[in-house]
């Protein structure tokens, strides 16, 4: 399953709308991209999204951030891939037939991260996030930009730019430098 961007809507607009989404009602509709690791739901922009592909090989690369799973070669390009369980600090888990490879574009580097299951492509009204609990915005999950509550279920925003921050990001370059 492969999902295209459109190159005229960077991601960071997108980004923005999802973060100020708390104080918007004017009915605005956020497209995301659910997924699952461990056992909570969590959601990305559809727009940072480049594919999503089954798990494939992911060949180490020593001395790699022990978040960084790999890399891959994807149609003869090098693409690193973090473990979200690892970046969530989760329990290791075994790839199953229902994890899969999520391929995005950050800071106009590719990146790939691992997660148990992809669920949906969702469009949400933006009235209905609201910014984390403030329990759950600690140094290590500031990576949370805000909760969408569903009928049944609530749905974690992930922001791309502060889960790959600027250490991350260069950490993330070496691997890719090693690889090649």
């Amino acid at each position: 399953m492969t999902v295209t961007t459109d190159p005229a809507a960077p991601t960071s607009a997108l980004s923005e709308k999802v973060e100020t989404a708390a104080t918007r009602t004017d009915g605005e509709l956020l497209q995301l991209v659910s997924f699952k690791v461990g056992s909570e739901e969590f959601a990305i922009p559809i727009l940072a999204v480049q594919e999503i592909n089954r798990m494939m090989q992911i060949t180490k690369v020593p001395k790699s951030p022990a978040f960084i799973e790999g890399v891959i070669n994807l149609r003869g390009r090098i693409v690193p891939v973090m473990d979200l369980r690892k970046r969530f600090r989760l329990p290791a888990q075994e790839s199953t037939n229902d994890s899969r490879i999520i391929v995005v574009e950050v800071g106009r580097r590719v990146i790939g991260f691992t997660v148990d299951r992809v669920n949906e492509v969702l469009r949400i009204d933006a009235g209905i996030v609201e910014p984390p609990p403030s329990m759950v915005c600690s140094a290590e999950s500031d990576y949370v930009q805000g909760v969408g509550k569903l009928e049944d279920r609530l749905l974690i925003l992930l922001s791309l730019e502060r889960l790959f921050g600027d250490q991350e990001l260069e950490q993330i370059d070496e691997v890719s430098r090693e690889a090649a």
